[in-house]
């Protein structure tokens, strides 16, 4: 499969995976146990393709604290928020929400990165994307406090992803290991931080009926593991400025399945305030020569 093939498809997978929480969510599972089954297919598809590349397990006690870290910030906590914000609002909203990452990433970068800057452009860039934010919520008409709380909820865990994401860039995603390897143990230490959890939040779960075992093996294996692996295909063809470039696509197709799967409604708020978002996005990862001083 050529690289543009990989782009469309990984964005479809991402995309699609706010309608398998939904899902699942809907057929009583408890968020944390979303969380943990799609951590736990997710390594176990990673594991496997470590096995079939030869891939060299990393053994280093930095590595794995690092990791475990990482795990917190990517995987246990925001996948969490998100199931329990799709208990209260639509997957269209979730995965709209979800292309706030980029900006929520900024912010972190800018904090721990020593060699990033703030520019007039980036400030604009925040600013519009939080008035994209509001135009989604319709903030103007009055809110509901399911509506408040799961928004709240998946915004919590792109603040989740911004920070994950910077701290990788600085403390992880160096070294010798493969990507495929690094990937494995990440998502063992989440699988691992949520089983311990998981009984105490969520209680014990009981069986949620085929449609929702499917929406999970899929979410996990397909939407974590296999998803891992397309991206750093992507990134190594195309470089990493054009696979970031993902989080633009994957609010169109959780859209899309959530309106023709879910029958989910989609608003003009949610369209307009959409565009906001990426408009916002798009503006802060602009580079223009004047900074502001710190």
């Amino acid at each position: 499969m050529q690289t543009s093939g990989k782009f469309v498809l990984l964005s479809a997978i991402w995309g699609g995976s706010f309608a398998l929480i939904k899902v699942a969510v809907d057929a009583g599972v408890p968020p944390v146990w979303v969380a943990l089954s799609r951590c736990l297919f997710g390594a176990l598809a990673l594991w496997a393709i470590c096995l079939a590349q030869g891939a060299a397990v990393p053994r280093d006690r930095r590595t794995w604290g690092h990791a475990a870290v990482v795990a917190v910030l990517l995987n246990a906590a925001p996948f969490t928020l998100l199931a329990h914000g799709e208990t209260r609002i639509s997957s269209v909203l979730a995965g709209v929400f979800n292309a706030t990452t980029p900006l929520t990433t900024l912010v972190f970068v800018l904090l721990i990165v020593p060699s990033e800057r703030m520019t007039r452009a980036r400030v604009a860039g925040l600013l519009v994307g939080f008035t994209g934010v509001l135009v989604v919520l319709g903030a103007w008409r009055g809110l509901g406090d399911d509506v408040v709380e799961g928004s709240l909820a998946c915004l919590a865990a792109t603040a989740c992803y911004g920070a994950g994401f910077a701290y990788t860039r600085r403390f992880f995603s160096g070294g010798d290991h493969s990507a495929s390897a690094l990937s494995a143990v990440q998502i063992t230490c989440a699988t691992l931080q949520l089983a311990l959890v998981a009984p105490a939040l969520g209680g014990v779960p009981s069986w949620p009926g085929v449609p929702a075992a499917v929406a999970l093996l899929v979410l996990g294996a397909v939407g974590t593991g296999l998803a891992y692996v397309l991206n750093l295909d992507v990134i190594r063809a195309a470089g990493p400025a054009v696979a970031s470039t993902v989080t633009y696509v994957t609010p169109l197709w959780s859209t899309a399945v959530g309106v023709v799967l879910l029958g989910e409604p989609a608003g003009w708020t949610t369209l307009v305030g959409g565009a906001v978002v990426i408009a916002g996005v798009l503006l802060a990862r602009s580079k223009p020569n004047v900074r502001i001083s710190a």
